[in-house]
């Protein structure tokens, strides 16, 4: 499964994520988002967990933790599949 990890901040990074999600199981990958012009942290982060019960049990133990001062956000993230977008710009007739 893979998990949203929001409201991180600037200092954690992909290993503390893997440590902080280690203690409810395995864990694949983890990553924090960089903005590409400044290398720094966007401020969320995703990992992923090949176990559905241990990733819900992660999720659940860890959403609103303090982290660094931060209340962290954990879901389930999106399976990544095309939503409908809507036009930016509305014809005019």
């Amino acid at each position: 499964m893979n998990i949203y990890i929001g409201n991180l901040s600037s200092s954690v990074s992909g290993d503390n994520l893997q440590t902080l999600f280690a203690e409810f199981g395995e864990v694949q990958a983890s990553k924090v988002i960089l903005n590409w012009r400044t290398n720094e942290s966007k401020g969320f982060g995703f990992v992923e967990m090949p176990s559905n019960s241990e990733a819900d049990q992660a999720i659940k133990a860890l959403n609103g933790k303090m982290i660094d001062g931060r209340a962290i956000k954990v879901n389930p993230a999106d399976s990544g599949r095309k939503k409908k977008r809507r036009p930016f710009f509305k014809k005019r007739y």
